[in-house]
């Protein structure tokens, strides 16, 4: 209590401050709920530190000045109560010397929301207005690709397989909002084919209005699954926001995944669907797992193909065959489309394999959806290795599902039957524990009270013909 209490008052207080800022994206509702749950400011800072750019480093030196005067300010009420016997001094001046940590915490908050409003705002809708008018211009195929998990994945992969044969450009990294689009339409030189445009979905609405914006030609709908909660509420509310590009496009060229089962419920005969099965007539066959990549044959009437890929899972020949099928639509050439394929490799963070001490790592820690969990464990239990690992600190933003989805995840974990299942000392871990009961768990199970220091001594772990999957991630601003 004494060391949380001090904690306040420490003088690193207003870098952890900036830093909680810095985490929420600067948005004030989570960074004051984060704020209002902590109860020691020094154990803040854990997984990662301030990125000191610009504006952090104006905020904090805002802040400490902010501090220092309120300081100064108590000090001369106590200063002419004590010399001068100032009526109140000492009560105001105490309140000011003990209030100061909490009062600049949601001071700093002020200017964020102003600036936001009047400033930032503004900004962006003049920003998106015009991206809408360059997206209206460009005459060639605009894929959209939206859902709940798989998304950069799937731009990435498309990105791969259609560029061997045409010009492509397609949003990076994950910048899948409505001024990232913006950004990304004042890049485009007009020599391109084809637009990848990759839809995040945050809130109610968000689909919709960026396929206003973009003006899709085509959609590939990924999967629906519980993400965002905390503001969709529903896994329903959030398919049929995913699903509003569908309805932009007017059920033409939709693509959705047929391996999705909280998609199904959304899907109308005009659409496309892929699974591991094939796609678009295309029947996929001898399919070939391992920890280094993806091996199938492709076929439609008398016309084989032999594919190889770096991305890992059954769950990814779907993806593979509808990219492949799609390309050839668009123009490919057969050879073409092996080449692309056989450039996919996973994107950072998601179902990457890393070799430490002759053990594989699987590394799926940017997923953060039961339905990405569900296809690591199916991965997990499908190779062969020494000892199995399973390592993961839970699902984030699962809203008022999460005590069912990881009750779920447990019984998931369980059934994949690995030899030993890490847990993250956390909210989430009673949760999958009840689920690895209900599942008859007979593994090892550990809890790890500091997940950066077993992440960091990972390979004192792991031994020669280890494999072990680590899914998902626990950022320091959830409990």
């Amino acid at each position: 209590m004494m060391r949380a209490l001090v904690s306040l008052y420490g003088p690193k207080y207003p870098n952890v401050l900036v830093y909680m800022l810095q985490s929420t994206e600067y948005r004030a509702g989570p960074y004051l709920a984060w704020y209002w749950r902590t109860q020691n400011f020094s154990s803040v800072m854990h997984r990662r530190t301030l990125a000191p750019t610009r504006a952090a480093r104006l905020l904090v030196l805002a802040l400490r000045l902010g501090m220092f005067v309120q300081i100064v300010a108590g000090l001369t009420l106590l200063g002419l109560w004590h010399w001068h016997n100032l009526p109140g001094g000492f009560e105001f001046g105490l309140a000011l010397l003990i209030s100061y940590p909490i009062v600049w915490a949601h001071l700093a908050v002020v200017p964020l929301v102003l600036g936001r409003w009047f400033i930032v705002l503004p900004r962006e809708r003049a920003r998106i207005k015009h991206s809408k008018n360059i997206f209206a211009d460009f005459k060639g195929v605009k894929i959209a690709v939206a859902g709940s998990y798989g998304k950069t994945s799937m731009k990435e992969l498309l990105l791969s397989v259609l560029g061997e044969g045409k010009k492509v450009a397609a949003t990076p990294a994950n910048k899948n909002v409505a001024v990232s689009h913006a950004h990304f339409a004042t890049k485009l030189n007009g020599a391109e084919d084809i637009l990848i445009i990759e839809y995040g979905e945050g809130a109610p609405g968000d689909v919709a209005n960026f396929a206003k914006t973009t003006q899709p030609t085509h959609a590939v709908i990924t999967g629906v699954a519980p993400a965002h909660l905390d503001r969709y509420k529903t896994v329903e509310r959030a398919g049929k926001d995913i699903f509003a590009v569908a309805d932009f496009l007017h059920g033409k060229n939709v693509y959705v995944n047929g391996e999705s089962p909280a998609a199904k419920d959304f899907i109308k005969s005009s659409y496309e669907v892929y699974s591991a099965k094939g796609a678009l007539g295309w029947k996929a066959k001898d399919i070939d797992l391992s920890v280094t990549g993806t091996r199938f044959d492709l076929s439609k009437g008398k016309r084989t193909l032999h594919l190889g890929s770096g991305l890992l899972g059954k769950h990814q020949v779907g993806p593979l065959a509808l990219a492949a099928a799609l390309a050839l639509e668009l123009g490919l050439r057969e050879e073409q489309v092996v080449a692309g394929v056989a450039k996919t490799v996973p994107f950072e963070h998601r179902m990457q394999p890393n070799r430490l001490n002759d053990a594989w790592i699987i590394d799926d820690t940017y997923n953060g959806n039961i339905e990405g969990v569900r296809v690591g464990l199916e991965l997990l239990a499908t190779l062969e290795a020494r000892r199995k690992w399973y390592v993961t600190p839970g699902l984030v933003d699962q809203g008022r599902e999460t005590k069912a989805v990881h009750i779920e995840m447990g019984k998931l974990i369980a059934a994949a039957k690995p030899d030993v299942v890490v847990l993250m000392h956390n909210s989430a871990a009673p949760f999958i524990k009840e689920g690895l009961d209900a599942g008859k768990f007979a593994g090892e199970l550990r809890v790890e009270k500091d997940p950066l220091a077993f992440y960091t001594d990972l390979k004192h772990f792991v031994a020669a013909g280890d494999l072990v999957l680590m899914q998902n991630d626990w950022t320091d601003n959830y409990a």
